[in-house]
């Protein structure tokens, strides 16, 4: 597993706020630091690995956790 470097507490939101958040938060990230996200949007299981592909980011998996589902993205 990565070393997770930023979290991102996206609980609550619905789309397309936890990806809008992601990228504002990966944008201010380094090359290579990986973001953890929190949501509970069921959207967000396609939306975030969409985006990943999308902005060229590593989509490094999910996972459900309490009532949610965490995400891991490495910034590229």
């Amino acid at each position: 597993m990565s070393t997770i470097d930023h979290e991102l507490d996206a609980m609550g939101l619905l789309c397309p706020l936890p990806v809008l958040k992601a990228r504002k938060r990966l944008q201010s990230m380094a090359p290579g630091e990986v973001l953890r996200i929190r949501a509970t949007d069921p959207a967000a299981i396609v939306d975030i690995p969409h985006f990943c592909t999308e902005a060229g980011h590593a989509f490094l998996g999910m996972a459900e956790e309490n009532g949610a589902t965490t995400f891991r993205i490495r910034r590229c």
